[in-house]
């Protein structure tokens, strides 16, 4: 059993400590920075594409509300623990046994880092004509800097990202509407390639569910429950809904779901590298530090050192995960929501809401109750028909709670 390192801000092997705990403000700035998605825009604009304004606000509520249901439940259990998804892990999953949803949380964030600093690259090159290899390095060493900081340095650049986001993006959404007839003429468009409202919820929750499954890795810092569920479901109503309502209004317009395209054709180039910077930065930021913990509770070192080696992989292959990757990375998505379903099983049902301490649990090596109920949460997300994260959520609670009940029942006869 690792003992708490002092020196180790992040926590990345134990709980985090009393003394470091924030307050609501800190926190709805973390969570709105971790929600200030890219992704979210551009699945905002398909939907925008696709539906008419009244349908894609019930669409964005609905599918904000399960997001909200689900992070909100792992926010409970981080702050009532201090626990890191990884570390929340070895309850279900066993010590050695979470290095399984460890290592996929971690080498998709690795990846999806590495792809966001190629999406920031290509389009400044484009813009400014520079070196992509250079802007690609430079861009690469800011993030995984401020990722190395931790905590402390996350805030810091939400303070900054977030308010000035929702500014130039609100700023560009009024333009919009004045040049094209204002709210009522966004109202009156009608899609030509009509999507279901039933699919349009579908890609909000998809867009996002595996990200908010390291929900914990932040809210493990908040000093109490009430603060860690209301800011994560303030984030997702708040935060991610801006960002479709700027893809939707750019798509609309436009024919642009990306908010730094849309300012290029409104004549703010340099507002537009400013926006797609400071979004990509702060998603960029919570993955590799969510990547971090998640290397270090497989090889037990600190979580500084594997940003550092995760920030390194992630620059060097990041025009080649750009071109060669996207596709894959959204295979492991599919794989990810399951694992949050059964942290969720574990604790509420199977643990009534109560774990022993951390640093003096004594747990098995490897649990294969939450490897199968995982797996047939993958497989569910796969074959089953309706919105795939719900029902891989779904049946991998199902799933676990069945395999757990009859473990014990056998165990007590």
């Amino acid at each position: 059993m690792e003992k708490p390192s002092h020196h180790d801000h992040d926590f990345s092997l134990s709980a985090v400590e009393s003394n470091s705990k924030k307050g609501f403000w800190v926190m709805l700035v973390v969570m709105l920075g971790f929600t200030f998605f890219s992704a979210s825009m551009w699945a905002g604009g398909k939907l925008g594409a696709g539906l008419t304004a009244s349908k894609f606000i019930t669409a964005i509520l609905v599918g904000n509300l399960i997001l909200g249901i689900y992070t909100g439940l792992l926010a409970y259990i981080a702050s009532r623990t201090g626990l890191s998804t990884h570390l929340l892990a070895r309850y279900s999953f066993g010590e050695r046994g979470s290095i399984l949803p460890s290592f996929l949380l971690g080498i998709t964030q690795v990846g999806w880092f590495g792809v966001g600093v190629a999406m920031f690259a290509i389009p400044v090159q484009k813009v400014t004509g520079l070196n992509i290899y250079m802007i690609v390095a430079i861009s690469g060493i800011i993030m995984t800097a401020t990722a190395w900081f931790g905590i402390k340095a996350l805030t810091a650049l939400s303070f900054v990202a977030v308010p000035a986001i929702t500014v130039l993006g609100l700023t560009s959404v009024g333009k919009a509407f004045g040049d094209f007839g204002g709210t009522a003429a966004w109202f009156d468009v009608v899609p030509e390639n009509p999507m279901t409202l039933y699919a349009a919820i579908g890609i909000c929750v998809a867009s996002f569910i595996s990200g908010g499954t390291l929900t914990p890795d932040f809210t493990r810092f908040s000093k109490n429950s009430k603060i860690a569920v209301s800011t994560t479901l303030i984030a997702f109503f708040l935060g991610n809904s801006l960002m479709f309502f700027f893809g939707a209004v750019g798509s609309a317009f436009y024919q642009q779901s990306d908010i730094s395209d849309v300012l290029v054709n409104q004549g703010m180039i340099v507002w537009a590298m400013i926006v797609l910077g400071l979004n990509i930065w702060t998603t960029n930021d919570n993955a590799l530090y969510a990547s971090g913990l998640g290397f270090s509770n497989i090889t037990r070192l600190p979580k500084k050192i594997m940003v550092i080696v995760n920030g390194i992989i992630g620059t060097l292959l990041a025009i080649y995960l750009y071109n060669n990757f996207v596709g894959f990375l959204n295979v492991l998505n599919s794989m990810l929501p399951s694992i949050g379903g059964v942290l969720i099983a574990d604790f509420f049902i199977i643990h009534k809401a109560k774990y022993i301490d951390f640093a003096e649990r004594k747990i098995r090596n490897f649990r294969w109750s939450a490897v199968v109920a995982w797996g047939i949460g993958v497989l569910a997300a796969t074959y089953l028909p309706g919105v795939a994260p719900v029902n891989s959520v779904v049946s991998s609670i199902v799933a676990y709670v069945i395999i757990e009940k009859a473990i014990l029942k056998t165990e007590t006869l």
